[in-house]
């Protein structure tokens, strides 16, 4: 019989290898099920996922409110579990799918945090950053978060061979390959951060565009870290993130009156639906134009 650990072994093999998911979402994925297995395990007294049904499934359910977890986070797992389970059909491993009945309870739904372009713009054109090796690595970080939009997983896997003039090859989710232009202003700063890079790593050779201080491949907590460190010198907003970069590109992008198919291309999202999320922050800027500008408000 299958145990809890070897189940979640093998599930992370599929969605790791054969899905292709980000090592985020597999992080994600596995503290769910721990989390699952732990409450099967205490409460239930059960011995693998296979045994859970649509009743266990909704007492952890309701366990997980009763601690006042928000309903964004519970349907994160719910969507975990139905991953789950839906491998165990397509491996013949339980006979009937518990989550076909289970229903996700409803989430308020929050605008993503954006900033906008006048604040970006200060901040690229202020003298923040240093003319050596790291300065210009960083700002063409930011640049091209914020100038393509591009996933931190994208942006840390791109390869020197994967730019062809104004175009950069990225590897999105599900090993899906698209093409993002760039602006002339970005091809520069690759051009110049090539340069400094020979100058630094003479002896070193790595395929990987972006590196760190010592010439390795850039992981997730760098490119953090230099995302938070420079938008606090402009900001006080909490959330300075690389997604809040990409979050900003698509805004203003829209603000500035770009059509939603073209932003969901270059995003790279599966359906339009994902994409209208950045039409409300729009239409909540024109509704504060609105109130400051109208005749009858003032």
């Amino acid at each position: 019989m299958d145990t809890f650990q070897s189940q979640i072994e093998e599930f992370s093999n599929y969605i790791q290898n054969e899905r292709r998911l980000s090592p985020h979402t597999l992080t994600a994925y596995q503290t769910d099920l721990r989390q699952f297995q732990y409450f099967l395990e205490e409460t239930l007294r059960l011995k693998s996922f296979t045994e859970g049904t649509y009743n266990e499934i909704r007492m952890w359910i309701i366990h997980l409110k009763e601690n006042e977890i928000s309903n964004r986070s519970i349907n994160r797992k719910i969507s975990t579990l139905k991953s789950l389970f839906k491998y165990f059909i397509t491996k013949q491993k339980v006979k009937v799918n518990p989550m076909l009945k289970i229903i996700a309870p409803k989430q308020s739904k929050k605008l993503p945090v954006y900033f906008d372009q006048k604040l970006l713009n200060n901040l690229f054109n202020s003298e923040v950053f240093t003319n050596d090796f790291m300065g210009i690595r960083d700002i063409l970080i930011m640049e091209l978060l914020y100038g393509t939009g591009m996933r931190l997983a994208e942006l840390i896997n791109i390869k020197q061979t994967d730019i062809d003039n104004l175009e950069i090859k990225v590897l999105g989710k599900g090993n899906k390959e698209r093409i993002i232009p760039i602006t002339k202003n970005i091809a520069s700063f690759i051009s110049l951060y090539n340069e400094k890079r020979k100058e630094e790593f003479t002896t070193k050779n790595n395929h990987y565009l972006l590196l760190t201080n010592k010439g390795d491949k850039l992981y997730e907590k760098f490119v953090y870290r230099v995302v938070n460190h420079y938008l606090g010198l402009v900001t006080n907003e909490k959330k300075r993130s690389p997604h809040t970069m990409r979050h900003s590109f698509a805004t203003n992008m829209l603000n500035n009156g770009a059509q939603l198919h073209t932003i969901k291309e270059i995003l790279g999202h599966a359906n339009l639906s994902a994409t209208q999320v950045y039409t409300h922050n729009t239409i909540e800027r024109l509704r504060d134009a609105y109130k400051k500008f109208h005749p009858k408000e003032n």
